[in-house]
């Protein structure tokens, strides 16, 4: 069963949004809100959320983290270890593993995002969720908390890659010679090549750069354009 994600006092219509849209992402719906600041629904989480409108409209918003997680045998608190809780901690990955293979519904806590999740919200878990992070700056907002598990957790569920795009296939080396020659004859024009004895080394060169990036044929064919433009405005001003 997917995990619930649930944020605790969340303060800002926007991070909720944000919030939401990172948990659609990776494939999860179901959020609840604990005594939001700014009351429920919110006009600011909408804007925020870029789309994910449906997480916004099934969200759900409870009077305590007890009421929140009361139908959710398996609790993880995201937060540095507590002074004085005992818990088991686990990364990330740790914890989409034990989602993955617990039963029953499990539910994730994030806390309002200038202070975090209270010992008192803390005690009401199973485990602590730890994300590894520079110790010299621990500075993640909400929305990246809630991204960095969802995708550890979506890992496990084969989601599908977004559809790619087939690339022009590279041109004959008909149309690439012709665009070494057409260079070849305006640098011949401009006095480029000097002096003689570097000729055939500084167009072997030109000859490997020109050859390296497997032009399309529309890239050549906009190449050669280019390049007669340039001769015809140099024809211009003779």
């Amino acid at each position: 069963m997917n995990p619930v994600i649930v944020l605790v006092r969340p303060q800002l219509g926007e991070n909720i949004g944000k919030a939401a849209r990172a948990m659609l992402n990776f494939g999860l719906t179901e959020m609840r809100l604990v005594t939001p600041r700014d009351g429920w629904p919110n006009p600011s989480a909408g804007p925020a959320a870029s789309g994910a409108d449906v997480v916004l409209e099934r969200a759900q918003v409870f009077e305590s983290v007890a009421e929140a997680v009361a139908d959710c045998p398996h609790v993880f608190a995201t937060t540095v270890r507590k002074r004085g809780v005992t818990k088991p901690v686990v990364t990330p990955v740790e914890a989409a593993a034990e989602i993955h293979g617990a039963v029953g519904r499990s539910a994730i806590l994030f806390g309002p995002e200038r202070s975090g999740l209270g010992t008192e919200d803390v005690a009401l878990a199973r485990a602590i969720l730890t994300v590894p992070i520079n110790p010299e700056f621990g500075s993640l907002n909400l929305a990246q908390a809630v991204i960095l598990v969802a995708y550890e957790w979506s890992k496990g569920q084969g989601l599908a890659q977004p559809p790619r795009t087939d690339l022009d296939p590279p041109a004959p080396q008909a149309e690439l010679e012709g665009l070494i020659g057409h260079v070849d004859m305006l640098l011949e024009d401009t006095g480029y090549y000097f002096p003689p004895d570097r000729v055939p080394t500084t167009k072997l060169t030109l000859r490997n750069l020109l050859t390296k990036p497997g032009w399309t044929s529309q890239e050549l064919r906009t190449l050669r354009g280019v390049l007669s433009a340039l001769e015809g405005k140099k024809r211009n001003r003779a």
